[in-house]
C-alpha cells in the first residue's frame, strides 16, 4: 500500500513539473497580450489629441476649409508681438511667486505638526482636507468677496482712515499671487508632511545638544536635510501654476493681468470666430514649456536617495520640545486654521444669505434669509449636480481600472510594460485647458457624436487623470511582493486570476485612494469643462463660473457650499472604507 502510494505520489509530481512549462508558457502569451490590447487602448487616448492639436497650430485658416493650407504662420503671429513675452513674464513671475508663498505656508505648518510637540496638530489636517474638497472657482470667489472693494478688509479701512482708496487691490499681480497661495498651501503642507514624518530627527537633537537654537537647527540641519524634497514640491508647484486657469481668469482677467492659460481662453471663447490655429500653436508652445519643467522636476526628484536619514538602527520620529513656544506655534495653527478655511467658508455663508452682497451690518442682518437655498434647489441646480457626479465616478472608476492594469504590468516589467508606463504618464504634460482643445478637435474630426455630451468630458477626464491614477497604483503595487503572485502562478492561476484574487485585494486601499483622488479633481475642474460643456452636459465648476460672471454671487455661494458639503460627506465615507480596507488587507496577507 505504501510503495503505491508512493509510486501515485512520484507520478502527481512528474506531471505539476512537466505541466509547468506549459503554465508558463501560457500565462507569458496572456500577460503578452493584456500589455497588447492596453497599450492600444491608452494610445487611442492620449496620442489623437497630440497629433491633431500639432495639426491645428500648424493649419492656416483660409475663407473656407477646402481653402485651409499648412504652415507656420500661426506660430508667427503669436511670437511677432511683444504680448507674448509680457504674457510668458507674467505667467513665470505669478507661478514662482505663487509656488514660494504655498511653500512657506505649507512647509512651517507641517514642521510644526510633524516635528514638534504643538496641541491642535488635528486642527491643520481638518484644514488641508476641506480645503482639497473645496472647488477651486468656489474658494477664489470667496477670497474675491473677503477683499474685494466692498469686502470687510477694505471696507473696515475706509471706516477707520475715512479714504476712498482700498486697503488691498485683489485684482492685481499680488492678488493673483496671494490666491493661488492659498489655494496651494493645503497640498504642500500634506507632501511636505509625509518627508517631515519620516525624516530621522537625531541629527536635529546632536545640534540642539551642541548648543544650536530652535531656528539654527531649522535652518542648518531639518531645511538642508529636506531640501531635495522641498525643490522637487516647489517645481511640482510652479509646474501646476503655470498651468492654472481659475485664479488667472477671476482675478488676473479683471485686472488686465494676462497669462498664457487666459490667452489661450480668449483666443478660444472671447474671439468670433474662434482663433484655433492661434490657440493651438500659443498652446504647443506651452506644453513646451511644460515639458522642460517636467524634465528638471524628474532630475530633482531623481537624486533624492542622497539625503536619506533612515537607517535600520533603531529609527524612531521623536518630536521637538518647543517649551512655552508650542503655544506660540498652536497660535499659528489656529491662524492657518482662520484663514485658510474659517474666513472663506464663513464669508461664503454670509453671502449665501443675503439677496445681495453688501458688509456685516445691522441693517444687513435684517436681509439674512434663506432665499438663495430655495432658488438653487428650484432652479434645476440638481441636474448639474447629477451631472457631475456622473462625469466624476465614470472617470474615476475608468481611469483606476486602466491604471490598476498597467501598474501591475510595468511593476512587474511584464513584455512591454515600460510602453504602457510612458503611455499613461504622457498626459501630464497636458494643461487641463490645452487638453480641453485637443479633445475638441479631435471629436470635431471625428465622426463620433459625443461632442457637447457628458461622454467626451468622461473621455478628456480619463486621459488627465491616467497619470495620477498610474502614480497611486505603481506605488501601491510596489509594497505587494511578486512572490504571492508566483505562489498562485505554480497553482495554476492564469494573470488575470491572479489579478482578481490577490492584486487587487491587497491593493485595494491604494486604488480606493486613488479613485477618491480622480473622483474629488473630476469634481471640482474648471480648465478642462470650459470648453467641453455643452448646453445639456454642464458640469457644477462650469455653472459657478457662469453665475459669477453673471453677477450672481449669491446663489455662488448657496450652490457652493451645497456642492461643498456633499464632497466632504463622500470623501468621508470613502476615508472609512480607505481605512476598513487596508484593515481587511493586512488580515488577509
Amino acid at each position: 500500500m505504501t510503495a503505491s502510494f508512493d509510486v501515485a505520489r512520484i507520478d502527481t509530481a512528474a506531471e505539476r513539473s512537466a505541466a509547468a512549462p506549459r503554465r508558463s508558457l501560457l500565462s507569458a502569451w496572456q500577460t503578452a497580450i493584456l500589455s497588447a490590447l492596453l497599450i492600444v487602448i491608452l494610445s487611442a487616448l492620449v496620442i489623437p489629441p497630440f497629433l491633431l492639436l500639432v495639426q491645428g497650430s500648424l493649419t492656416v485658416a483660409g475663407p473656407t476649409p477646402s481653402t485651409s493650407t499648412f504652415g507656420l504662420t500661426n506660430f508667427e503671429a503669436v511670437l511677432s508681438g511683444r504680448h507674448i513675452v509680457t504674457t510668458t513674464i507674467n505667467s513665470l513671475v505669478f507661478a514662482a511667486a505663487s509656488a514660494a508663498l504655498a511653500l512657506l505656508l505649507g512647509w512651517a505648518t507641517a514642521w510644526i505638526v510633524e516635528r514638534t510637540n504643538t496641541p491642535l496638530k488635528p486642527l491643520a489636517y481638518l484644514t488641508a482636507i476641506i480645503s482639497l474638497g473645496t472647488p477651486y472657482i468656489l474658494y477664489v470667489t470667496a477670497w474675491l468677496l473677503f477683499f474685494g472693494k466692498a469686502g470687510p478688509v477694505n471696507h473696515l479701512y475706509r471706516t477707520l482712515t475715512g479714504n476712498i482708496d482700498v486697503l488691498i487691490n485683489i485684482y492685481s499681480m499680488a492678488g493673483m499671487v496671494l490666491v493661488e497661495g492659498f489655494l496651494w498651501s493645503p497640498l504642500a503642507f500634506l507632501l511636505v508632511s509625509a518627508t517631515l514624518r519620516n525624516a530621522n530627527p537625531e541629527l536635529e537633537e546632536a545640534a540642539r545638544v551642541h548648543g544650536a537654537g530652535v531656528w539654527a537647527t531649522i535652518r542648518r540641519v531639518t531645511m538642508r536635510l529636506s531640501l531635495p524634497s522641498i525643490m522637487a514640491l516647489a517645481m511640482l508647484v510652479f509646474i501646476r501654476a503655470v498651468e492654472a486657469f481659475e485664479v488667472p481668469a477671476l482675478v488676473g482677467l479683471p485686472g488686465r493681468i494676462s497669462v498664457l492659460t487666459t490667452d489661450i481662453y480668449i483666443n478660444m471663447v472671447a474671439r468670433a470666430p474662434p482663433d484655433i490655429g492661434g490657440a493651438s500653436a500659443l498652446s504647443v508652445l506651452m506644453l513646451l514649456l511644460v515639458f522642460v519643467l517636467l524634465y528638471v522636476y524628474g532630475r530633482l526628484s531623481r537624486h533624492a536617495e542622497r539625503f536619506a536619514t533612515i537607517t535600520g538602527k533603531g529609527f524612531r520620529p521623536r518630536p521637538f520640545d518647543l517649551g512655552r513656544l508650542r503655544y506660540v506655534a498652536a497660535g499659528i495653527l489656529i491662524f492657518n486654521f482662520i484663514l485658510l478655511l474659517l474666513v472663506p467658508m464663513l464669508m461664503l455663508v454670509w453671502v449665501s444669505l443675503l439677496p445681495f452682497f453688501q458688509p456685516v451690518s445691522a441693517a444687513a442682518l435684517k436681509l439674512v434669509s434663506l432665499s438663495n437655498y430655495r432658488t438653487v434647489l428650484e432652479s434645476g441646480q440638481l441636474e448639474l449636480m447629477l451631472n457631475t457626479l456622473m462625469v466624476a465616478v465614470a472617470t474615476a472608476t475608468i481611469a483606476v481600472g486602466l491604471t490598476f492594469v498597467a501598474g501591475w504590468l510595468a511593476v512587474r516589467r511584464a513584455p512591454c510594460g515600460w510602453i504602457v508606463d510612458r503611455l499613461a504618464t504622457i498626459p501630464l504634460v497636458f494643461p487641463g485647458l490645452i487638453l480641453g482643445i485637443a479633445v475638441m478637435q479631435l471629436f470635431l474630426a471625428v465622426p463620433i457624436p459625443i461632442y457637447g455630451t457628458l461622454g467626451i468630458l468622461v473621455w478628456a477626464f480619463v486621459i488627465n487623470y491616467l497619470p495620477y491614477g498610474m502614480r497611486y497604483s505603481a506605488s501601491g503595487m510596489l509594497q505587494i511582493h511578486r512572490e504571492l503572485e508566483e505562489a498562485a502562478a505554480v497553482c495554476g492561476a492564469t494573470p488575470m486570476t491572479r489579478l482578481r484574487r490577490i492584486v487587487a485585494p491587497l491593493l485595494a486601499p491604494a486604488l480606493l485612494a486613488g479613485w477618491l483622488f480622480i473622483f474629488l479633481m473630476s469634481a471640482r475642474a474648471l480648465s478642462l469643462p470650459i470648453l467641453l460643456s455643452g448646453p445639456r452636459s454642464q458640469l457644477m465648476a462650469v455653472a459657478m463660473f457662469d453665475l459669477w460672471g453673471n453677477g450672481q454671487g449669491t446663489e455662488l455661494a448657496a450652490l457652493g457650499l451645497m456642492w461643498s458639503m456633499l464632497m466632504t460627506m463622500i470623501a468621508l465615507v470613502f476615508y472609512v472604507v480607505a481605512r476598513r480596507s487596508a484593515g481587511g488587507a493586512l488580515g488577509r496577507a
